[in-house]
């Protein structure tokens, strides 16, 4: 189990009181973790964010932040294929894989989740950094996004970036406008964000290579034995 990703999923998340009571176990668990060292300095920060504001005005942040901004989703697929067909396989596959890990996605969430995806890469953490390698492109952007707002929450797409060991910057940090009500609805119906060569979905970094990692890695013959996990076990929902 590596304990800092669940960190890291749990700063991602909706401020929940449980969640601001635990920050410093949260701080101990990303101090432990060596590779995240080069973010450490931006996720104090963070943690003093959340841990000297006050409850309502957090929550208020985080969902002008992640729930009403689509370009700041947390939702990768829907930076890569927005509400197309494609995605709809790609989602199918990817809860194949948290539920072969004894995961069993309990939050109202969609699989691809951001903090979801690093809940199940703090219990499959190899086969879980590769997935966040593959979705290295989108991670970099949000984080040049968020960065842009000033908000202290790209510390943790820096964070990310480092367990995928994928290097941070390849995309430009460049501010947003501020938009109307009829801009955000417009923007929705807008192409997605589609990286690579020729700007091909179906490239390295599209959702196809992401469906084909999680298909190499329900193939895998000697899955992880079952640990204390933050997402409920399937075995207790089938008791």
């Amino acid at each position: 189990m590596r304990t800092s990703l669940r960190a890291l999923a749990a700063l991602l998340s909706y401020p929940t009181g449980d969640m601001l009571v635990a920050l410093p176990e949260l701080w101990a668990a990303l101090a432990a973790d060596a590779a995240l060292a080069p973010a450490m300095p931006q996720l104090d920060r963070l943690l003093d964010h959340l841990g000297s504001g006050d409850p309502l005005d957090l929550e208020e942040e985080h969902v002008a932040l992640f729930d009403r901004t689509r370009s700041l989703s947390l939702n990768l697929f829907e930076h890569v294929h927005g509400d197309s067909r494609e995605r709809g396989p790609a989602m199918v596959e990817l809860k194949g894989i948290y539920a072969e890990a004894g995961l069993d996605p309990d939050t109202g969430e969609l699989p691809d989740y951001l903090p979801m995806l690093l809940e199940y890469a703090a219990v499959e953490p190899a086969r879980g950094a590769e997935l966040l390698a593959n979705a290295a492109p989108v991670l970099d952007l949000l984080h040049g996004r968020i960065s842009s707002r000033g908000a202290p929450h790209a510390a943790v797409l820096h964070a990310a970036l480092l367990v995928a060991g994928k290097p941070l910057g390849q995309v430009p940090a460049t501010a947003e406008p501020e938009q109307t009500p009829e801009q955000l609805d417009a923007a929705w119906a807008e192409a997605p964000v589609i990286f690579g060569p020729g700007s091909d979905p179906a490239a390295d970094c599209g959702v196809d290579a992401l469906a084909a990692k999680l298909r190499a890695a329900r193939r895998n013959p000697n899955p992880m034995p079952p640990r204390r996990l933050v997402i409920r076990h399937v075995a207790a929902s089938q008791g």
